[in-house]
């Protein structure tokens, strides 16, 4: 899911720079929300990792 992240950030990066801004504007939101939901992910795998050892 990280990576979907980074690509869409790479596409919002060219897209800015080749001044499409309404598409650089949506692959940014999609790559924030990407983002977003990998770490609320990576949060409750660690928590489920620790609980389950003690």
């Amino acid at each position: 899911m990280l990576h979907y992240t980074l690509v869409f950030l790479v596409i919002a990066l060219i897209a800015g720079v080749l001044g499409f801004g309404g598409v650089a504007g949506a692959a940014a939101g999609i790559a924030k929300i990407l983002f977003l939901v990998f770490i609320v992910l990576f949060v409750v795998s660690l928590l489920m990792g620790r609980r389950g050892k003690l």
